[in-house]
């Protein structure tokens, strides 16, 4: 495996004053973006910016007039320095302050966005991974190699369920957040697939079918384990989950040897695999047709089966007390039949679709996740313009994209540090990230340079642009997170975590603490990564 080794820039912030310090995207930037960092608890108002390897000012302004957040109880001014485009290595300089050492150049998000997206390779399930970052090699071994037992049926008899990604900090496997996760992936090769094409991910040369990009290969290692969870029975009832019946302790993956179970099915976990297989079809078709005629069978099975369940049937978690990811179906259905569309371009499809958005008043929000997918189901249906289309309810739906996109912009333009959302919760950092989807889109239907220069607020926002003025990434950036709720990282006996992976965030402002006990501010998951890796993908 080529040994690629990202150098992180850990140079200490220097503080003057009480808290004085200068905030900064820690990745760096590229030439021709916009370039701001936030400046706390400094009378002083002449920044400049000093060239590290000569010592010598390079370039000078005048940060912004003070600005008071209440959420974050602080004073700040804004240093603007976007008018400097030179490459180089470099650090901002105010008065006795000094930030750590940022680079500009146009290659600055690739070293990132390759680490986020390998981290998917890292999560895999049911084989031995390993991988180098900074000189030093994570790894396990093949692991729930007995997945998994039949819980819905009195024999509870073993089927092949090996594969796919693991969740999150936990080892189990769920259909409802594969959802999101993969739509928002398969998105990324959609809206960036000239640069993603040829972007090699050192996965292992076991990996069949060496036709497919590295991109779609470690989808498609995903997508090989969904494909098991549709029922055996030719029911097209698809399991809402595969995990043991409680959460194991912080062991290794190959150390979890308790039994584990395909839960009873949901009609929301069957809409998302119709969703997710549709997909797959459309995108997998140019490198392996039989294949992705395989994944639009499986579609057309599962979408029957929610014909023939036109009420929702609810996940019931029972005897688990393993992520329950219980949610209506009501939007899933909504992304399903866009899908089936997109894949077969039958207009029954269309019609099934627009009769249900016609039913809804928000039909794109700012704050989705798994929870409701409705958001990919609009963006989608508003990017594939066609005259079958009804046009009243195209028009509402593209208003709809731009009035939420333009609430982001509008969100990241007034925060002190760029962020895109004012509300805290467990994960939001994650709904912070997916921003970038809103914004790429709109940018797709009114290409206006406010979307994108969002995308990049956001993006700094993540890796230390922020009031903690940390990267929330582990293994990338300043000061990442070192001790993330995750397993893997508690059981390797190794210091550093696993890198690459984006952490929850803070319930409020300034309360995030790198704390492994601290789930709900420090886990990691597939759909938070996933809207990662698309921000990265955005700026690659």
């Amino acid at each position: 495996m080529r040994n690629v080794v990202f150098q992180i820039l850990f140079c200490l912030m220097f503080y003057s004053g009480m808290n004085g310090q200068i905030k900064i995207n820690s990745l760096g930037y590229r030439c021709n973006d916009p370039k701001k960092a936030t400046l706390c608890n400094s009378e002083e108002n002449q920044f400049a910016i000093v060239d590290v390897s000569s010592n010598t000012t390079v370039f000078k302004g005048k940060a912004s007039n003070d600005r008071y957040q209440k959420d974050v109880d602080e004073k700040v001014r804004i240093i603007d320095f976007s008018a400097f485009k030179q490459a180089g290595e470099y650090y901002i300089k105010v008065g006795d302050l000094q930030s750590s050492a940022f680079q500009i150049h146009n290659q600055v998000y690739q070293p990132g966005f390759y680490t986020a997206m390998r981290a998917f390779y890292l999560w895999r399930c049911g084989t031995e991974v390993k991988g180098v970052h900074n000189g030093e090699t994570f790894s396990h071994k093949a692991c729930h190699l007995k997945d998994g037992y039949l819980h819905y049926t009195k024999k509870q008899e073993q089927v092949d369920g090996t594969g796919g990604w693991h969740d999150a900090g936990d080892y189990g496997k769920y259909t409802v957040n594969a959802g999101v996760s993969v739509g928002s992936l398969f998105m990324a090769w959609d809206h960036f697939k000239d640069k993603l094409e040829t972007i090699d991910l050192d996965l292992p040369e076991e990996d069949s079918n060496k036709s497919y990009p590295d991109f779609l290969k470690e989808l498609k290692y995903e997508i090989d384990f969904l494909l098991k969870m549709q029922y055996p029975d030719g029911s097209g009832k698809v399991s809402h989950k595969l995990t043991r019946k409680n959460f194991s302790g912080f062991i290794m993956p190959e150390d979890d040897q308790e039994k584990r179970y395909f839960s009873e099915w949901s009609t929301a976990a069957t809409a998302d695999f119709v969703a997710m297989m549709a997909m797959a079809y459309r995108y997998f078709k140019p490198y392996d047709i039989a294949y992705a005629d395989k994944c639009l069978k499986a579609a057309k099975l599962s979408y029957q089966c929610l014909q023939n369940h036109p009420k929702q049937v609810k996940f019931v978690q029972g005897e688990f007390s393993t992520g329950g990811y219980q949610t209506k179906d009501d939007d899933d259905r909504l992304w399903a039949d866009i899908e089936m569309w997109l894949a077969t371009e039958e207009d029954a499809y269309l019609k099934s679709f627009e009769m249900q958005l016609s039913k809804h008043d928000k039909i794109v929000e700012i704050n989705w996740d798994w929870g409701n997918v409705s958001s990919l189901a609009v963006f989608e249906y508003v990017l594939h313009q066609y005259h079958s289309q009804n046009s009243e309810i195209y028009k509402k739906a593209k208003a709809c994209i731009l009035k939420v996109a333009d609430q982001i912009v509008e969100n990241t333009e007034t925060d002190v540090y760029g962020r895109s959302f004012d509300k805290y919760y467990w994960g939001c950092n994650g709904t912070v990230t997916r921003h970038t989807i809103n914004l790429q889109i709109a940018y797709k239907l009114q290409p206006d340079q406010k979307y994108l220069n969002s995308i990049n607020s956001i993006v700094a926002h993540i890796f230390g642009r922020n009031y903690y003025g940390r990267s929330y990434v582990t293994g990338i950036g300043i000061h990442p997170p070192m001790k993330p709720h995750a397993r893997r990282c508690a059981a390797d006996n190794i210091l550093n975590p696993w890198p690459g992976y984006i952490v929850g965030g803070g319930h409020t402002a300034t309360d995030w603490v790198d704390k492994e006990e601290s789930y709900s501010h420090n886990e990691i998951a597939i759909n938070w990564q996933a809207a990662l890796v698309y921000a990265l993908a955005a700026v690659y």
